[in-house]
């Protein structure tokens, strides 16, 4: 209902906008038809022009009080609206003026209001903000907006400043306020112009509003112009007045435009550079007015120097024209492959995001992360790099379509933005066809460098309501990619989302969705020593039980791993405390819980684990931490003073999946390390290869050179055990003793049993 009467409002002010424009184009149609008499034809021009100023004032003090608009904007508009509002007051005595028995002499109260409402604009015009420039970028700009206005104040001071200064007999007051108004018109010229060149934001209703001001300047040229150098007294319903009705009719779209900008709830976009061509325009009119006077002129000296200054700003214009476009040409372009940089990927987004949804046709933006290229970067230089992407640029030329915009955001980071597409399946099609294509090695010097895509798809939709939302979905699917194997592409679906699986993951904590499991780990010589590993499954109110694989990568991303680990924790250590307290023969047990890196770089990591410790009654002395081989890869000094801290608790510290990771063997040394668990791969085969036996003996004669308990996972078979007691392994895990179980189940396979600790 509430979206049904803000529609309604909206045609109903469309409505009177253009009524105030039919009053206006009474003006054209006396200019057209001649009718009426002088007296008459002042009157209905004063008249016609009430509703349509009137409105503009409204619409103005409208969109500065409800608008969203930003401070400088607002600043800029309050300008406005005081020029509007001046030019109701100006019409408005102007109206009655007509009805007095005695005309006003010249300048009446009204040309002062409208003379007034010329420099309120210009501030507003220089002050209105703009896309962001450097120091030589705007030099640049403001040099050439001086070359332009210097062409056009030689055209109007020859045409009409000159000739006016010059007037025998004329009253100063009114030789000094006939010179100010062309002055303040080329001041209004060079606020125009450095704006347009400058990209206004809101670039639509700024538009509007130059080309308001562009009417302005043409109509109050070749009113003075037509007086001064022909004597031609021009009276309401000719046509400079009827450029001065179409001007004051732009300036009411322009706050119309901004105020529907609003009403859609678009961003501000740069201005596309068309409306750039108004300046211009009024500079050739200009001149085309200049040529006309000097027609009776001969060519020497004065035709020549009129020739001449043509000429020349014509050239200036020209190089004007061409240099804007190199500039933009080059602020749009990565330098190395020649494709779009990011700053032309936001622009094409936040145009597409713009735009209405409509059936049948769709739009999608595809992100793509090239895999194992830093690889390639690191030991063939940087040269063999630059290659790689130069290569991906022309794949991608090669395979998106026409209309499609393909750039590098940076680093090996590419993106493609697909508008108008029938329908989603193209898409597809197209991310597929760049899998492919990436495929394909790249040859450089002697070498044959391959890599592969990560590519993620995200289509525009109700969820996506700006540029910055339509990216990250592509992002959440691109990174869903590389979680499940990179080299392929991925639709976004909600299921993705970081933000509320995040959400969804930390909720879990707070409602007690997860549970442990535990999984012995036993002493491979027969002996009666044990521990068990603590692992975490999440029951999905609907998914049902998830194992770690479906959701610790992105606990990790998120920062959602630091509560889990905590509460993992701290069930595991109340379901052991319970257990030792059932059962005098758990004493023994050691209880062995993974920490990830994120809580490994938390500043207040001993005391909480000391704060669940003395919660839950678990001694220090029977727990072991697991850590990955990224921990221990660059430990800094926080963290090896955190680590010793817990050693000296009597908590036990183990390296976990030892040997998959890039672990420097010398900080085994230093660090508080008390057990060395082997990775499943390097089990994998040993009682049927010699090469892997070699290799997993070799690991494990280096954990006993260092002092270090060897735990080996991933055990399945009975000779797999026996290879490993034969290499001096002592510990193991695995299918072929116990999968993981619940902690009832746990307690049940510990009952009767006595231990001795395992990393005493």
């Amino acid at each position: 209902m509430g979206q049904r009467r803000a529609s309604g409002a909206a045609r109903l002010l469309t409505a009177a906008v253009w009524g105030s424009g039919a009053v206006l184009g009474t003006i054209l149609v006396q200019s057209v038809t001649g009718w009426g008499s002088d007296a008459q034809a002042r009157v209905i021009n004063d008249l016609a022009y009430l509703p349509a100023t009137l409105l503009t004032a409204a619409l103005g003090l409208w969109l500065i009080l409800k608008g969203r608009l930003g401070r400088r904007e607002r600043r800029a508009w309050i300008l406005f609206e005081a020029s509007f509002v001046a030019q109701v007051v100006a019409h408005s005595a102007s109206l009655m003026q007509n009805f007095l028995p005695e005309q006003p002499s010249y300048p009446a109260f009204s040309d002062y209001l409208y003379t007034a409402a010329i420099p309120l604009v210009v501030a507003g015009l220089l002050m209105y903000p703009v896309a962001h420039r450097s120091a030589t970028e705007r030099l640049k700009l403001l040099i050439d907006s001086l070359i332009v206005v210097a062409g056009a104040c030689m055209a109007l001071w020859y045409l009409e400043i000159g000739p006016l200064m010059e007037t025998p007999g004329a009253d100063p007051v009114v030789i000094l306020f006939s010179t100010a108004v062309p002055v303040l018109d080329l001041l209004l010229v060079f606020a125009l112009i450095t704006l347009l060149l400058r990209r206004p934001e809101a670039g639509a209703a700024v538009g509007l509003l130059g080309g308001s001001m562009a009417l302005k300047v043409v109509a109050d040229s070749t009113y003075t112009i037509g007086y001064v150098q022909f004597g031609i007294g021009f009276q309401p319903g000719s046509w400079p007045f009827v450029l001065w009705a179409t001007g004051a009719f732009f300036s009411l779209l322009a706050v119309h435009r901004r105020l529907r900008q609003d009403s859609l709830a678009q961003g501000q976009l740069p201005g596309r550079g068309r409306l750039g061509w108004l300046p211009y325009v009024a500079v050739a009119l200009a001149y085309g007015l200049l040529a006309f006077a000097a027609r009776n002129q001969t060519l020497f000296p004065l035709g020549g120097m009129i020739f001449g200054a043509i000429a020349l700003t014509a050239l200036v214009i020209a190089r004007q024209v061409y240099a804007q476009k190199e500039n933009r040409r080059l602020a749009v372009t990565d330098p190395l492959t020649g494709l779009s940089n990011r700053a032309l990927i936001a622009e094409r987004l936040a145009e597409l995001t713009r735009q209405p949804l409509r059936e049948g046709r769709h739009s999608a933006v595809l992100l793509i992360d090239l895999d194992h290229f830093k690889p390639i970067n690191d030991a063939y230089g940087h040269e063999a790099g630059d290659a790689v992407l130069k290569a991906v640029a022309t794949a991608l030329r090669a395979v998106i379509r026409s209309g499609d915009t393909a750039g590098r955001l940076g680093g090996d980071e590419f993106a493609v933005v697909l508008p108008a597409l029938p329908h989603r399946a193209v898409a597809e099609t197209i991310a597929q066809r760049l899998v492919d294509a990436l495929r394909t090695p790249v040859i450089f010097g002697d070498l044959v460098l391959g890599v592969e895509a990560s590519i993620g798809v995200a289509f525009r939709d109700e969820t996506t309501p700006d540029s910055e939302q339509l990216i990250a979905h592509a992002d959440a699917a691109m990174y869903a990619v590389k979680r499940s194997g990179r080299g392929s592409y991925c639709v976004y679906t909600p299921e993705l989302d970081t933000n509320a699986r995040d959400a969804e993951l930390r909720r879990a904590v707070a409602n007690d969705e997860l549970v442990v499991h535990f999984q012995p780990v036993v002493d491979l010589t027969g002996g009666d020593r044990m521990a068990v590993e603590a692992l975490v499954r999440w029951n999905h109110p609907t998914r049902g039980l998830l194992m770690p694989g479906a959701f610790i990568e992105l606990a990790e991303e998120t920062g959602a791993v630091i509560p889990m680990g905590e509460w993992v924790l701290r069930d595991a250590c109340r379901q052991a405390a319970g257990w030792r307290t059932g059962n005098p023969d758990a004493d023994g047990v050691w209880l062995s819980v993974n920490l990830s890196a994120r809580q490994v770089m938390q500043a207040g990591l001993v005391e909480t684990i000391r704060g669940i410790l003395d919660e839950t009654g678990f001694p220090a002395g029977r727990l072991i931490l697991e850590l990955t081989e990224s921990v221990i890869l660059q430990p800094d000094e926080q963290t090896v003073a955190r680590l010793s801290e817990l050693r000296d608790m009597g908590i036990g510290i183990s390296v976990d999946d030892f040997g998959t990771g890039y672990a420097a063997l010398s900080y085994l040394r230093t660090l508080p390390v008390s057990v060395l668990k082997i990775d499943r791969s390097f089990v994998e085969g040993i009682d049927t290869d010699p090469d892997a036996y070699a290799v997993a003996e070799a690991v494990v004669r280096l954990a006993k050179a260092y002092r270090l308990h060897v735990v080996a996972e991933g055990i399945e078979t009975a000779e797999q055990a026996r290879c490993l007691v034969e290499m001096g392994c002592t510990y193991g895990q695995g299918y072929h003793f116990a999968r993981p179980m619940p902690g009832p189940a746990l307690a049940e396979f510990l009952a009767g049993t006595s231990r001795v600790g395992l990393a005493s």
